[in-house]
């Protein structure tokens, strides 16, 4: 197997690097972190023990969150003039709550190329090892650090049917937990996945309630990098809409009980047994007050 990268001008590389074990590391990433002209990272020092692990000479440009929409056209300006750069952050896959996206853009706008290196990151790692559905998930990074501001998006999110990410850290995490159990409810269930393939690694997982109490026995497990998974929303499948339960009473009027709940539970995609169910609940209710009437 060739191991090498051709290393193409005027390229920008997405390099994802280790979350904890190094060894996690691929053999595409080093090949592209050796053979490019500028490697621009958010911590030209933490990127700088990585390089020297592995024996890399790279010429580090710092590219942070506080200087990048000012730094991206520079880097653009060296890759139109056909240098070759790998983009880095501290660890992970860059732009995953870290910084890469003007830059990013800006080469994408300039018809300069983008080439992704698939590899490490927290989020997906810990979804992995959740045991919650993955099927169809969504990343919202880091909550808000201010606790009503905290709710107010965890409210925004409370009947989100899709798995959650969220990124969280320690000194926020008690906080977030006991928001996640007073708007999500102490049943919905959470795992906190931290320390990701380092040696303290840890995946819990429970009713929120119960993780917030198993977080506060022991001050280790809010140590770390964390990733929380927050099961989706489960809605009550024998709730019935009003919009559902119009459609019944005007098909009612033209059509036999059944047939009117299995067209109203098609339509709006609501169990038939519900609507059926409702309707002689309806019938017995009316015939209730017809006698009450007669008397």
């Amino acid at each position: 197997m060739n191991n090498n990268e051709d290393i193409s001008a005027s390229t920008l590389y997405i390099v994802p690097t280790p979350i904890g074990n190094l060894g996690d590391i691929t053999e595409r990433a080093l090949s592209v972190l050796r053979g490019v002209d500028v490697v621009a990272a958010e911590d030209t020092r933490h990127t700088g023990l990585l390089l020297q692990h592995f024996a890399i000479s790279a010429r580090l440009f710092a590219l942070h969150d506080h200087n990048e929409q000012q730094k991206a056209d520079h880097l653009l300006a060296k890759l139109q003039q056909g240098q070759s750069i790998a983009l880095v952050s501290d660890a992970g896959t860059p732009l995953i709550n870290d910084p890469g996206y003007h830059l990013v853009r800006r080469c994408r706008e300039a018809g300069v190329r983008v080439v992704p290196l698939p590899g490490p990151c927290a989020a997906i790692t810990a979804l992995s090892a959740a045991g919650i559905a993955s099927d169809r998930f969504c990343y919202e990074g880091f909550l808000p650090a201010k606790t009503k501001a905290r709710q107010d998006r965890l409210l925004q999110l409370s009947e989100e049917t899709r798995t959650l990410i969220f990124y969280e850290s320690t000194h926020r995490l008690i906080d977030s937990l006991t928001d996640m159990a007073t708007v999500l409810g102490e049943s919905r269930y959470v795992v906190l996945a931290r320390e990701l393939t380092k040696t303290w690694e840890s995946i819990q997982g429970a009713p929120v309630g119960e993780l917030l109490a198993w977080v506060k026995e022991d001050e280790n497990r809010r140590k770390g990098e964390m990733v929380l998974i927050v099961d989706g929303f489960q809605p009550d499948e024998s709730a019935l809409s009003a919009e559902a339960l119009r459609t019944l009473e005007l098909l009612r009027a033209e059509l036999p009980l059944k047939k009117a709940a299995a067209l109203a539970a098609e339509i709006h995609g609501v169990k038939k047994n519900a609507l059926y169910r409702y309707a002689l609940a309806q019938n017995e209710a009316d015939d209730d007050a017809e006698d009450d009437n007669q008397d």
